[in-house]
């Protein structure tokens, strides 16, 4: 599968893992670029400083990983969308470009907000026949409410792409993505040790928490990843795409265009194809 990575890489520390999966994934993955996404929360000043604190978290990732990121890593939006109007960015350009390129379509794996990809619909809107988008964002279509994180960061941004008609995965949070939690003592077990990328993504789970006892951490981010690689990791169903309101609901019409929907994780499947993977690479 040939697809590029849209990622906030440093606004929490589960995109790490997903970076690392996926470029332990030769053999079922073609990672042929990193997009760094916007993000604005206590780990940045807004979304410009996101993105940017996100692209150089790439490049630690890369390094680690001796992975050379020249001509690899691009930076995306230093805003959200205001209107729909598309932000002009490195990411965006080569999203669209690269779209043009090789047989099949190109899988867009975003695990941020939906910037980047928004921009590039609306750019050139001819893109949605040469792409897949898979996402992680946003709650199920039956929750109270779609206000999570990515689809909050950027709200426009994702009612372009849910409205753009593009094949389009979406990978709920809850009561989905949820389900993929680890402890630092499952981490010290299998993933301490594994090289330095190994040590690292330990250590940025070690200080994320001050109180590790009885503590979980939702490495949300792997799921997409893990949709690619095996689908039956990350059972989906075919649904009418929703509408996404400016109230952060959903709003349901039987005449809308089909998508698909992630209903369930095999989390037990999916860490260890992670763990193993780091061991290999380790040697």
């Amino acid at each position: 599968v040939r697809m590029v990575l849209d990622t906030d890489t440093f606004n929490e520390i589960d995109d790490q893992f997903a970076v690392v999966q996926s470029l332990l994934s030769p053999d079922k993955l073609a990672v042929e670029a990193i997009y760094a996404a916007p993000f604005d929360n206590g780990r940045s000043s807004g979304p410009g400083d996101g993105m940017e604190k996100s692209y150089e978290e790439i490049l630690r990732l890369l390094e680690r990983l001796d992975f050379s990121a020249d001509g690899f890593v691009f930076r995306g939006s230093t805003d959200f969308l205001r209107r729909d109007q598309p932000l002009v960015s490195e990411a965006v350009d080569d999203m669209i470009a690269r779209s043009n390129l090789g047989d099949g379509p190109l899988y867009v794996v975003a695990i941020g907000a939906i910037t980047n990809v928004a921009s590039a619909i609306l750019q050139d809107p001819s893109i949605i026949e040469r792409i897949v988008v898979v996402w992680l964002g946003g709650h199920a279509h039956f929750w109270p409410t779609a206000h999570e994180f990515n689809l909050q960061g950027d709200l426009p941004a994702a009612q372009v792409v849910f409205d753009s008609g593009v094949p389009f995965v979406q990978i709920p949070c809850s009561p989905v993505a949820s389900h993929l939690q680890t402890t630092l003592t499952e981490l010290e077990r299998f993933v301490q040790g594994k090289g330095a990328i190994g040590d690292y993504l330990v250590e940025i789970v070690t200080v994320y928490s001050t109180d590790h006892f009885a503590y979980s951490k939702v490495i949300w981010d792997i799921s997409a990843i893990a949709w690619l690689l095996d689908a039956s990791w990350v059972p989906s169903d075919v649904v009418h795409s929703p509408v996404l309101t400016d109230q952060y609901t959903w709003s349901h019409k039987p005449s809308r265009h089909f998508m698909r929907v992630a209903c369930a994780v095999r989390r037990d499947a999916i860490f260890r194809d992670l763990f193993e993977k780091l061991a290999r690479q380790a040697g």
